[in-house]
């Protein structure tokens, strides 16, 4: 059997535009009704959901069949947690606060097989299909996809050196925690928060890496593309049932 590719990663790679979801409603049938809306990815999080490790894995099982990517965070820049999401099956990973070219190095070592990282070698493990992939642990690097995310505004004066980073497929900017570290938490769209992030876009474009963002707010969402986001998700499994809910609400009452 040959290695599973990774769509995402070689669309963020020809710079194609990758429209995506956040998934924090931790339950297989939510994921397998997201995966059939047309997004390009989904993200698994587990960094501020319910969700652990092992749970991610029926939630990767849920998309396996539609034509989305799934991209797999967990709650830190961690080997063990990275070894099992990876071992899992897990190809794209986004690693959470990344602060410095070091910490995007560490990430880097924590998805690459030794001598070049420290994954650790499992056996008859699901990202291999059980042993059915042909030399897996020597192909893996190719397909596996890793994304840092940059969350303050010290990370952010060093984007351009983190994007540089070889084994560094895109650098995403988390625009709530960036907002708060700059002074205006819970206004993650105010315009010299905005200015920033597209600052910081254009610099991650240019260092030849992807850059990505999350943001509910559609002008904002095309001032990221403009200034040449590459993977944009667009809202959050939580929020389209709680507006959704709160409408069909307000047309009854009136």
């Amino acid at each position: 059997m040959d290695m599973p590719k990774n769509a995402f990663k070689a669309a963020i790679a020809e710079g194609r535009l990758q429209v995506g979801i956040w998934n924090t409603i931790p339950d297989p049938s939510v994921v397998e009704l997201l995966a059939g809306t047309g997004y390009d990815w989904i993200l698994l999080d587990s960094e501020h959901t319910p969700v652990t490790i092992p749970g991610l894995l029926p939630l990767m099982q849920a998309a396996g069949g539609y034509p989305v990517s799934t991209i797999a965070r967990p709650g830190w820049n961690d080997m063990l947690e990275i070894k099992r999401l990876l071992d899992q099956g897990a190809q794209t990973l986004l690693i959470p606060y990344v602060q410095s070219v070091e910490e995007a190095e560490l990430a880097v070592k924590h998805v690459r097989y030794p001598p070049k990282g420290v994954r650790g070698v499992g056996g008859t493990t699901r990202a291999s299909r059980y042993g059915a992939v042909k030399d897996y642990i020597q192909n893996a690097e190719r397909e596996i996809c890793l994304l840092v995310q940059i969350e303050t505004v010290e990370a952010m004066e060093q984007a351009d050196e983190i994007a540089a980073v070889d084994g560094v497929d895109g650098v995403f900017i988390g625009p709530a925690d960036f907002a708060a570290s700059m002074g205006y938490a819970g206004q993650p769209t105010h315009p010299e928060v905005k200015a920033a992030i597209c600052d910081g876009i254009r610099r991650i474009k240019a260092a030849g890496k992807a850059p990505g963002i999350l943001t509910l707010d559609p002008t904002f969402q095309k001032e990221a593309e403009e200034a040449g986001a590459v993977f944009v998700a667009v809202t959050l499994d939580a929020s389209i049932l709680r507006a959704g809910a709160i409408a069909a609400r307000e047309r009854f009452t009136g």
